[in-house]
Order: structure tokens, then sequence, then C-alpha cells
């Protein structure tokens, strides 16, 4: 399962409707709608939370995955080392935020969120580009 940084994961694309996500990965396991009117979908076999916009016309801009087989430029992330991780990547800028056992490493300009707890990465978070005109830069139109 391959992260396409700035695109999305696998077959998804943000800007995506839910409808074009479930022509490709049927329906959800699970679906529900969080405090900002926001629907939140998951998919059990993809280890995966997709998030799309109330205020974007439902289009998707945020996927949370935990699938071992995740890759980010043909390299393994779920449950490898965070720091060595992060050196095999060839961005270097990183901002480190802790949450009591886990810490996000986040990387700006790819909108890239490495989870980590116990030094292994256990989620991978990735977010739709903001453009310079501060608005999305949907990959699917």
């Amino acid at each position: 399962m391959i992260i396409n940084l700035k695109n999305g994961i696998a077959e998804l694309l943000f800007g995506m409707k839910q409808k074009d996500v479930e022509v490709l990965y049927g329906k959800p396991d699970k679906q529900y709608n969080d405090e900002d009117g926001n629907v939140i979908c998951l998919y059990n076999e993809q280890k995966w939370s997709l998030t799309f916009y109330e205020d974007e016309d439902f289009r998707l801009g945020y996927i949370i995955c935990s699938h071992p087989d995740l890759t980010i430029l043909d390299r393994k992330v779920i449950g490898k080392n965070i720091e060595e991780t992060k050196s095999a990547l060839p961005f270097k800028s990183w901002t480190k935020e802790d949450f009591d056992t886990t810490e996000n490493h986040f990387n700006e300009s790819n909108w890239l969120i490495l989870q980590s707890e116990y030094n292994d990465i256990i989620r991978v978070e990735i977010g739709a580009i903001i453009n310079d005109n501060d608005e999305f830069d949907w990959k699917f139109k």
C-alpha cells in the first residue's frame, strides 16, 4: 500500500467523493460524523480512516492509516523505528509533538504525520495540500 505524497494512498486521491471511494473499495465498515460535520469512513481491511470535509462539499481531505504494508518512497513504515525512518526520507524538516505515550512527527511540506509509540511508527496521517491561494489542491477532478 503506497503513500503517494501530496496525492493520497493507493488508489485514493484527495478530492474524491465518498461514492468514488466506494466504487473502488465498497461501503465502509463504519461511518460517523465528527463534531465539525465531516464524514469519517473506516475501512477495516485497509486499516484506514477517511475524512470527507463538510465545508469542501464532502471531498476526501485526510487519511489515517496503520496497515502493515504501508510504504513511503518504497520504504515500509509501520512498526519501524521513527528516527531511522525520518533520517532515511529525503525531507528533513520535522516538528515533533508529545501526547503522553505517543509522539507526532509532522512534515508540513508533504502534510505528513508519522505517529510513534515506544519509538516505533504506529500510524501515518496524510492530508490534502493547501496551495498558495489558501485553497485545497484537489488531485481528483
